[in-house]
């Protein structure tokens, strides 16, 4: 019975580190669920490309953010050609989301994690979020966001398994690393079926 009754939480301690543990390279991406820019709701599982470009960013509206998104904006014909959907993801209100896409017409989807659950999901360190005020078409917008996240980019094969993972982005480089790495997976794929 003692035996039990130390195997028991030290089990318990096992599964909850284990449940906050960043995600890994060929590990299965977990289905979540959130709110895109316009309110609706989004899943992983409804996705249908062969790649899933899913990078997490601070806040809408700052500077390197707003280079990072616009440089996957510019790089949207090269993604489609490589069947590659984006999402980028940070803990900003849907609303805000919606006002950063179409004021710098961003033409791919962009998920809230206000809570950071999402963040937590893949081991994305966050801090608290806040307001921030920003005039933008000459009014003064309320920007708030529950937290901010760090600058983190994921690939997701067709599969579900994560491909690639980079602590370390580049805000206005990032869609080119990003090209070249799903270019790589791809071609080694198409080697493998000769």
């Amino acid at each position: 019975m003692k035996k039990l009754a130390f195997i028991l939480p030290l089990l318990l301690l096992t599964v909850s580190i284990s449940a906050f543990n960043p995600l890994e390279k060929v590990e299965k991406v977990p289905n979540f669920s959130a709110t895109d820019e316009s309110g609706e709701a989004w899943e992983l599982s409804d996705q249908r490309a062969d790649y899933l470009v899913i990078y997490f960013y601070p806040a809408a509206f700052t500077g390197g953010c707003t280079k990072q998104a616009c440089s996957y904006r510019d790089h949207d014909d090269a993604f489609r050609l490589l069947n590659a959907q984006v999402i980028g993801v940070s803990g900003d209100e849907h609303e805000n989301l919606n006002k950063f896409k179409e004021f710098h017409n961003l033409n791919f989807t962009l998920l809230s994690d206000a809570d950071g659950k999402i963040a937590e999901l893949f081991g994305v360190p966050t801090r608290d979020g806040n307001t921030i005020e920003k005039e933008i078409d000459g009014q003064t917008l309320q920007l708030t966001r529950g937290v901010t996240t760090s600058r983190w980019t994921y690939v997701v094969d067709g599969n579900g398994k994560l491909i690639y993972k980079d602590e370390n982005v580049q805000a206005a480089t990032d869609p080119e690393t990003v090209l070249k790495e799903i270019t790589t997976h791809k071609d080694r794929k198409t080697c493998r079926k000769k």
